[in-house]
């Protein structure tokens, strides 16, 4: 088994060691961290103290942690970067400095501001990354099956078709009570900012949603949820993501493939069929047409290509550009 990651004795005064210790106690006792992160935060404290013996030109202390300035900060990330460092991993050490300095101010040791004003590296913001058609319908296909219960099962079978059937997201979906239910071809949903956005239904969809009410034990009132767990509450999202979680482990699918991911795929497969990009926008309940775009993985050129076949306007644009050149 490793050994727990510790303060390098070298790298800190006694009464910083002792700092060091309690919040490692405050991440374990107070934070519940796991071994794992708390063995993280310790090695980037390291990291962080490494640099600041011979940036001071002594052993660091408490009062000179408090006596940093956002330039001894920012000297440090600068030799991250020359080091070649993974953005990331510089991001998680800002991260565990951080965290060390809020322990120091809560302790009423230090009580630094300059830290916060500090930027860690600008990360790139990863693409969604959807089911293919085959992996989506197999993940609908084997979700009955993971419930020692019947219905559940069917419970289970509906909340995740309907992700994927109309692109919801999944406090949208567990958001919803018995009297909206989706029963008839469209259904209006509440989304973020109290927008709302009307959104097809189809008959595979309300098909499963009965299938589910007609199983189910509970006779909740027409305000009460629609999915409920076994109890009768409220199904919670965690349900549903350790759901996703079995059928990871059972259909050998990627550690991406999350209930959210179902709304990626939903978005994907409508591209992929010749749906538009505004009208996924609009399904979808994004404020930015950007956002769709990038939520559906939609480089450039196929953006523009979309924009050729159903713009109106590309439409006399061409027609423009062939008149003058037959001039």
């Amino acid at each position: 088994m490793a050994q727990p990651a510790r303060l390098k004795p070298d790298l800190a005064s006694p009464d910083l060691a002792e700092a060091v210790a309690g919040w490692r106690r405050w991440l374990a006792d107070e934070r519940r961290a796991s071994g794992h992160t708390n063995d993280a935060y310790i090695r980037d404290l390291n990291g962080f103290l490494a640099f600041l013996a011979p940036h001071l030109g002594e052993t660091p202390t408490i009062d000179a942690l408090d006596g940093l300035s956002a330039r001894d900060f920012r000297a440090w990330l600068a030799q991250r970067a020359m080091k070649d460092s993974k953005k990331t991993s510089t991001a998680r050490a800002l991260s565990a400095v951080r965290s060390f300095y809020r322990h120091l101010a809560r302790a009423g040791l230090a009580d630094n501001a300059a830290i916060a004003g500090v930027r860690g590296p600008r990360l790139p913001r990863a693409l969604p990354k959807p089911l293919t058609e085959t992996e989506a319908a197999e993940t609908l296909e084997h979700s009955a099956r993971q419930a020692a219960q019947k219905w559940v099962g069917k419970r289970d079978a509906a909340v995740l078709t309907l992700l994927y059937g109309c692109g919801l997201r999944i406090d949208e979906a567990l958001r919803l009570n018995r009297a909206e239910a989706p029963r008839a071809e469209s259904m209006v949903i509440t989304g973020k900012g109290g927008k709302q956005r009307m959104i097809p239904v189809l008959a595979t969809v309300r098909a499963a949603i009965e299938d589910y009410l007609s199983a189910c034990p509970y006779d909740t009132p027409p305000d009460g949820p629609l999915f409920v767990g076994v109890r009768g509450g409220r199904l919670g999202a965690r349900t549903v993501q350790a759901l996703m979680q079995k059928l990871r482990a059972r259909l050998g699918l990627p550690e991406t493939a999350t209930p959210h991911a179902l709304r990626h795929s939903f978005a994907t497969h409508l591209l992929a069929g010749g749906g538009d990009l505004r009208t996924i926008q609009e399904l979808l309940g994004h404020a930015s047409l950007s956002t769709t775009q990038r939520y559906t993985g939609v480089d450039a050129d196929s953006l523009m290509a979309v924009y050729d076949a159903a713009h109106p306007r590309a439409h006399q644009s061409k027609q423009g550009q062939a008149k003058r050149g037959r001039e």
